[in-house]
């Protein structure tokens, strides 16, 4: 069987867009990687789901937002329509396929957008402005780091690194934001990103400055969170710089798995009867900086991305015990901070 990936990334230094690999189960490799779109910038990416469209935060000459691209016949992706209402590039982009929504988190300015694409284009149709700050010299203001919906499609739930909270908004068909909700974790934390349980109620939440994982609880009837736990994502003995980045949870519900940057590791936990973490283990991830990673939709491989080392690594994943063994190093991926299918 094939798996394909899309790689997002810098275009600082050898990048020039979005790239993919194909991944073969039988042979367990990955393809060298070849660019499908040309932009500057796409360090986020996400596509419908029948993969005709793709869109990615971007930048270009005359401000930075997001780009819209069409499939074509021999696998490329031709532009189609870009909005750059934004004075830097955001970090982070989510499709509502059902009403046509973007929505973006802006890292550098602190807010999120939203945006409805037409036939005639990418309109912005609300953008909300954070404000605030925290204890940690990362937290000077709002830093919007990640923006997506419930499982439910109830709300968006919005986390703010620079403020400490997770924010929740409710979400009109015409792409208005009204905050309903605001979880506030401990200062210093800097919440980057989260991932919901299969049981649709249990959040994991990443702390990037902390290196924590979160617990929380999702009430579906106001929006809001609640704290279960925490674990760190790091062990004792790891006193130098690190930074948590990515986090995601198997199918099966029975392991997360975060990554460490500084560390340069993949975290992974198990899940216990009341959904809390215990450590399995933490495996190097054989590159620098693991920006991003994902588990193949078949549970059985696991791929990181590294934006120094310009690197992916494959993984095979045991799914009784969760644990990770290498299958592949040193796959060049320029600048690779997003790894979806």
């Amino acid at each position: 069987m094939l798996h394909t990936l899309y790689l997002g990334s810098y275009t600082k230094r050898e990048s020039k867009g979005v790239h993919q690999t194909i991944l073969d189960t039988d042979k367990k490799e990955l393809s060298a990687v070849q660019l499908i779109a040309e932009v500057n910038s796409p360090t986020y990416i996400t596509l419908n789901s029948d993969k005709s469209s793709l869109y990615t935060v971007s930048k270009k000459e005359e401000g930075a937002g997001l780009t819209a691209f069409t499939r074509q016949e021999d696998g490329q992706y031709k532009r189609r329509y870009s909005n750059t209402t934004e004075e830097n590039t955001p970090c982070y982009i989510a499709l509502d396929e059902e009403n046509n929504l973007l929505f973006t988190a802006s890292y550098h300015d602190g807010y999120v957008s939203v945006y409805k694409e037409t036939k005639s284009g990418i309109e912005l149709t609300d953008r909300v402005q954070h404000v605030g700050s925290s204890v940690h010299e990362n937290q000077d203001g709002p830093h919007v780091h990640y923006t997506d919906y419930t499982p439910d499609k109830k709300y968006l739930l919005v986390c703010d690194l620079g403020t400490d909270a997770v924010y929740s908004y409710s979400v009109s068909q015409q792409g208005k934001l009204k905050e309903v909700a605001r979880y506030q974790t401990k200062p210093g934390s800097g919440p980057r990103h989260l991932v919901f349980h299969p049981n649709g109620h249990t959040v994991y939440l990443l702390d990037e400055l902390s290196s924590e994982v979160e617990v929380l609880e999702y009430q579906s009837e106001d929006g809001s969170l609640t704290y279960q736990s925490r674990i760190s994502m790091i062990p004792d003995s790891h006193t130098d710089f690190n930074s948590g980045a990515a986090i995601r949870v198997s199918a099966d519900g029975k392991f997360v798995y975060a990554s460490n940057r500084g560390h340069n590791s993949i975290v992974v936990y198990k899940v216990a009867d009341d959904f809390s973490l215990s450590l399995v283990e933490y495996k190097p991830s054989e590159g620098d900086f693991p920006r991003d990673f994902n588990l193949t939709p078949d549970q059985v491989f696991l791929v990181v991305g590294h934006q120094n080392s310009d690197q992916l690594t494959l993984f095979g994943r045991d799914d009784e015990t969760g644990k990770l063994n290498l299958l592949q190093k040193d796959v060049y991926a320029p600048e690779c901070v997003c790894v979806t299918y």
